[in-house]
């Protein structure tokens, strides 16, 4: 039972990853990371599956390996998150204070991300 849950949040995590990759307010890096993650517990062939995949397996073997995330998805997460972010604060009739909540939010993720390690330390 536990396997059937975990490959639904894994088909689940992987949808709104691909998603994120049409939206700019919606992360792509974490659902995928939470799809390899479930997949990996569900089914080892959508797990092998997602790191063969071009487009996500670098990413997810970056991370599996040293929670790396390379330096050209940095500044393409920067300048979504502030495109977005810096939209609905502008561009949106919304309260102060949400508008104030919601620029610490990404204030913090992009500092989680630049955190990071760019590459591999050995």
């Amino acid at each position: 039972m536990l396997r059937i849950l975990y490959g639904a949040l894994g088909w689940f995590s992987l949808a709104l990853g691909v998603l994120g990759v049409l939206l700019p307010i919606l992360p792509t890096t974490p659902f995928i990371l939470l799809a390899a993650f479930f997949f990996a517990k569900s089914s080892p062939r959508m797990h092998a599956w997602l790191l063969a995949s071009p487009m996500f397996g670098p990413l997810i073997l970056d991370w599996q390996r040293g929670g790396v995330i390379r330096k050209p998805a940095k500044w393409l997460a920067t300048f979504f998150i502030l495109l977005s972010f810096g939209s609905l604060t502008f561009l949106t009739k919304a309260p102060v204070i949400g508008k104030v909540i919601l620029d610490f939010i990404g204030a913090g993720v992009l500092i989680f991300i630049w955190s990071r390690p760019s590459a591999k330390v050995s």
